[in-house]
């Protein structure tokens, strides 16, 4: 038996489904990403498990257990808002305690719980501060501890890095896994992010118009995208001969696919190129290996692989 179950989940705002007949199984300890454009239901999905939108239909079961029968603050769910949503009156070590004191625990117990879990996210020195005095990543750390402190049976994560600059998000994706792993918690990740969610999960499901389209490990969705709005929302492809292909796969070659370089823009790490060829306006991203390239206005030739 998995360990949460959405069971063709529905939510209907007047005559919009905005979740449509969604059916998802996620085992224990499993990161598991909800992704997809805005409007596609992933966040939608996340509020019926957390208990702040009322289901159209369907069912939410943990272990068996209908969740639907549980009020939102018996649900024992951990969850981190893109806002972090801290208490700015209160210091970090205030703001991690909060949850453990809604449920009674003793002070010592809060102590070093609070005390614990403020070592996991890297914050054990922080504790006398208030929210104004930290980083945005060090807030995102507090967001995660108060989550993490009472010990949820599942850890809802709502777009929490989006408020990041790239580099800090990067640092903390490296994090949140790792933390995840560590204590095992399940974990539901909503994100609009490609990038962020194949980095961090074990599986994603790619949201469409309240509806998943595909349901795999990052890399079976890259690598064989199960429809064409898969393959277009998992980064570049290029369509050929009815065949999505990476523009990571295609290499300049001696011979192959005739084409003439119409773009060409340095990234750093990597070129990305426009080719004109008879199948079309081709996309291909070559890495910075420090060699020469293809400038624009030259003929060249693709090849790739298997797809």
């Amino acid at each position: 038996m998995a360990f949460l179950t959405l069971d063709r989940l529905t939510k209907h705002f007047g005559s919009h489904a905005a979740v449509d007949g969604l059916t998802l199984s996620v085992e224990k300890g499993e990161f598991v990403s909800l992704l997809g454009p805005s409007g596609c239901g992933k966040t939608t999905t996340l509020q019926m498990i957390a208990g702040f939108v009322e289901p159209s239909g369907g069912a939410i079961r943990i272990e068996g257990r209908d969740l639907l029968a549980v009020k939102p603050a018996k649900r024992g769910l951990g969850i981190v808002f893109q806002s972090y949503a801290l208490f700015p009156h209160m210091s970090v070590a205030e703001n991690v305690a909060f949850g453990l004191e809604m449920q009674g625990v003793a002070k010592a117990e809060r102590a070093r719980r609070v005390a614990e879990t403020l070592e996991l996210v890297g914050l054990g020195a922080f504790a006398a501060r208030f929210p104004r005095q930290l980083s945005g990543g060090q807030q995102q750390r507090v967001a995660l501890a108060r989550a993490l402190v009472i010990k949820p049976q599942i850890l809802l994560l709502d777009e929490p890095l989006s408020n990041l600059d790239a580099k800090l998000r990067e640092e903390m994706q490296i994090e949140l896994r790792q933390i995840q792993r560590t204590v095992g918690t399940t974990t539901i990740l909503v994100t609009h992010d490609q990038g962020e969610a194949m980095a961090l999960s074990d599986r994603i499901v790619v949201m469409n118009k309240g509806r998943a389209e595909q349901v795999a490990a990052p890399h079976e969705a890259y690598e064989r995208p199960a429809t064409p709005f898969v393959a277009n929302f998992l980064g570049k492809t290029n369509h050929v001969d009815g065949k999505a292909i990476r523009p990571e796969r295609i290499e300049f070659a001696a011979a192959g696919l005739a084409g003439v370089v119409r773009t060409r823009i340095f990234q750093g790490n990597h070129w990305l190129y426009q080719v004109e060829t008879a199948s079309g306006l081709l996309t291909v991203i070559r890495q910075n290996v420090g060699g020469a390239m293809p400038e624009e206005g030259a003929s060249v030739h693709l090849a790739w692989g298997t797809p």
